[in-house]
């Protein structure tokens, strides 16, 4: 619960933007608006990644102790260590993929890439979120909650993606052969890696 200080600050203090944020899926107003203007180094965007992180976190948490630890051995210290993973994986992603803008000359290309990618991933922060509060009180460990978490929050990453991808088309088409090096390097396998680090 501790974590909804985060979005709370976030809307006291932009309150506008928040409003553009919250209909994300349905309106692309906040994308419009502020990819351009900020990009990726806001106190916004830094408030709500937060809130994103802790919850995916917990969600994680709640995945372990739903099919993994199965005979319920208590460790105290299985969250601070998922909650730290969590963090410098996509500190690292993110750098990593700032680097390679930095490299190809695309700078502010990546930067806002990331931004659109990254807000939509923070947007399924939410619902990851609601899912948290059902698996801590309502439903304990139930993985109906967790499947259908999981469906929705990859739908809307997916429809994150396909928003990134249309808007960039002729950039992915001029350079499509290092579009599928990043693709593989920094999408894919940070993600194969992350999995079997889990298992």
């Amino acid at each position: 619960m501790a974590s909804l200080v985060f979005p709370l600050i976030a809307k006291s203090i932009y309150y506008p933007r928040f409003l553009n944020f919250i209909i994300l899926p349905f309106n692309n107003k906040y994308i419009t608006m502020y990819t351009k203007k900020e990009k990726l180094f806001n106190w916004f965007h830094f408030l709500m990644s937060v809130f994103q992180i802790i919850n995916l976190t917990l969600f994680i948490f709640f995945i372990w102790r739903s099919y993994i630890n199965i005979s319920g051995t208590k460790n105290p210290y299985i969250f601070p260590l998922l909650l730290a993973g969590v963090f410098l994986f996509f500190s690292a992603k993110t750098m990593a993929q700032l680097l390679n803008g930095f490299i190809f000359n695309s700078y502010n290309t990546f930067n806002e890439l990331i931004f659109k990618k990254l807000t939509y991933l923070n947007y399924a922060g939410f619902v990851l979120f609601i899912a948290n509060v059902f698996l801590a009180y309502v439903f304990k460990d139930s993985r109906i909650i967790i499947i259908v978490a999981l469906i929705l929050f990859l739908a809307i990453n997916i429809i994150g993606w396909v928003t990134v991808l249309r808007n960039y088309q002729k950039f992915i088409s001029s350079y499509f052969f290092y579009f599928i090096l990043y693709l593989c390097a920094l999408e894919i396998a940070p993600l194969v890696i992350m999995g079997s680090f889990l298992k």
